[in-house]
Parts: C-alpha cells; sequence; structure tokens
C-alpha cells in the first residue's frame, strides 16, 4: 500500500541494498523485523542506524501499512539496541529524518540512534 503523497518504495535504495546483502554493512543487531549496523559516517562516538525489514519509506508509510508485529518488532529492536550499546543509563537521542524538509537522504524508514558522549541540544536556538 502506498501511502497518498508519497513516493512508491524505491527498492534500489541503499538500505534496501543492504538488507539484501549485495552491500555490507557493520551489523549490531538483526532479527525478523529490523536491521541495525553502524552509520558509514558517524556524527557522535556511537551511531547505528536501526532499519524495518519491510519496504517503507516514512513513518507515515510505516504507521499506515505495517502489521502490528511489524510495528511492534522494529520499536522493540530499536530499544534492545540501545540496552545492548550500554546507553540507557547514560542516554542517546533518536532521530528520523523524513522528507525532503526533514533532510532524509535515503528513501527508506530509518532511526539513527547517538550516544557516547553529551549530544546538547538537539536543535541549536537561533
Amino acid at each position: 500500500m502506498t501511502v497518498s503523497g508519497l513516493p512508491p518504495y524505491d527498492d534500489t535504495n541503499i538500505f534496501a541494498r543492504i538488507l539484501r546483502g549485495e552491500i555490507p554493512a557493520r551489523r549490531v543487531y538483526e532479527d525478523e523485523w529490523a536491521l541495525a549496523f553502524h552509520d558509514i559516517a558517524p556524527q557522535a562516538p556511537i551511531h547505528v542506524l536501526v532499519i524495518p525489514k519491510g519496504t517503507y519509506c516514512s513513518f507515515a508509510d510505516f504507521s499506515a501499512s505495517a502489521s502490528e508485529a511489524e510495528i511492534t518488532g522494529f520499536i522493540r529492536a530499536v530499544g534492545k539496541v540501545a540496552r545492548d550499546l550500554g546507553l540507557e543509563q547514560p542516554g542517546y537521542r533518536l532521530l528520523a529524518n523524513m522528507g525532503n524538509d526533514g533532510g532524509q537522504e535515503v528513501p527508506h524508514l530509518h532511526v539513527h540512534l547517538f550516544g557516547g558522549r553529551s549530544l546538547g541540544r538537539m536543535i541549536p536556538a537561533g
């Protein structure tokens, strides 16, 4: 199902290719619902991407089209990765960019998990 106003999923995007094993990734976690791997251009000491295994381009698409099991599995995977990386106590940041104005570069739903140092304000005062 395609959510109105969103482009169709592009199965040639880099995350789809990583999921198919066509491009290597430094994997941190994988289960039937999600894959987590290190970002190739980290913005913090720990910078991991968590992606659902389904063909979803955004949260709007995912929340409208994914099954309850897919949604639950993905959210639990994000939490597990944060716990496994020891980020619960010191804290971490989750970031999901959506669309052009949101800065999304890869048209596959993904969450950035940042940690390993104090991250400061989310958006600088301006």
